[in-house]
């Protein structure tokens, strides 16, 4: 059974599959009651969500930064934010500037290697608030030039050189603070398909974010084993760090189902997502 939790969920308004209305279905069916749309770069999802909630769910609108530091590349999670905030806008149009310039590049080297979409489907594209690798991969699918998404990224669309599309860390963090939101650093020891980070490579990467005034850990993930997730949580509790969890929900774009908050399967309290505390005002 799913956990009835889950902060980490995507949206067809980044790279998810589904739509925010089914979204929203599906984490009900799931037995799911408080949850958080966190696409890449984008708001657009969880705006449509916002005043359309049933009153027996707690929804938190969130987002999915990606960011870069001295000492690596990662993801911030923001939830809670005041999504009007100057300083908050600013890091979204930075970021949106950033995945065009870089979507642009992609299909450029894409034309240039005879691979050609039509209008009405480049039009899509640019309509999308955050347009990723799997978008780009459907669409050679789609058009028979590969036989499936991973093909498609992992042959072609990753041999293409595009300017890093990922915002300062810094930037990132202070703008989802001054917007009185919580940053949480998602998936610490790394997301799926990344390489896992050394304990040295985390504890310099810890550093540098919390300097920048880093919130929370997301110790409970669906790609870690149980045992990783609580030595996580713990060393979170220590420092005096909010803890979170999510699946990383992508309907049909991955294989983890709603609720997932570790790779074993199990349960995961309410008591042990201390950010909770905050999220539901039970700490002013």
């Amino acid at each position: 059974m799913p956990n009835t939790i889950d902060l980490h969920i995507h949206t067809i308004a980044s790279d998810g599959t589904d739509n925010p209305v089914q979204l929203a279905e599906k984490v009900k069916s799931a037995g799911i009651s408080v949850f958080a749309i966190t696409d890449h770069d984008t708001i657009t999802g969880a705006e449509q969500l916002k005043a359309q909630m049933p009153d027996d769910m707690f929804f938190i609108p969130g987002i999915e930064f990606s960011c870069r530091m001295a000492s690596g590349k990662c993801h911030i999670l923001g939830y809670d934010c005041n999504m009007t905030h100057p300083a908050f806008q600013s890091v979204l149009s930075q970021g949106a500037n950033l995945r065009r310039t870089k979507l642009e590049q992609r299909l450029s080297f894409l034309a240039n290697k005879g691979i050609r979409f039509p209008e009405d489907e480049l039009e899509k594209l640019y309509q999308l608030s955050s347009v990723g690798k799997p978008h780009l991969g459907n669409l050679m699918v789609k058009y028979g030039y590969a036989p499936d998404r991973k093909t498609a990224i992992e042959q072609t669309i990753n041999l293409c050189f595009t300017e890093s599309s990922r915002i300062q860390a810094e930037i990132a963090v202070k703008a989802i603070l001054a917007s009185g939101g919580i940053p949480v650093w998602a998936h610490p020891l790394g997301g799926e398909g990344e390489k896992q980070v050394t304990p040295e490579q985390f504890s310099a990467m810890l550093d540098e974010l919390t300097g920048f005034g880093l919130m929370g850990l997301e110790c409970f993930y669906s790609k870690y084993p149980l045992a990783y997730c609580e030595k996580l949580a713990k060393f979170a509790q220590a420092h005096s760090l909010l803890i979170s969890g999510g699946s990383d929900y992508h309907g049909a774009n991955k294989s983890v189902a709603l609720g997932t908050l570790n790779a074993d399967n199990q349960p995961v309290s309410e008591e042990q997502l201390t950010i909770l505390n905050v999220l539901l005002g039970i700490i002013e």
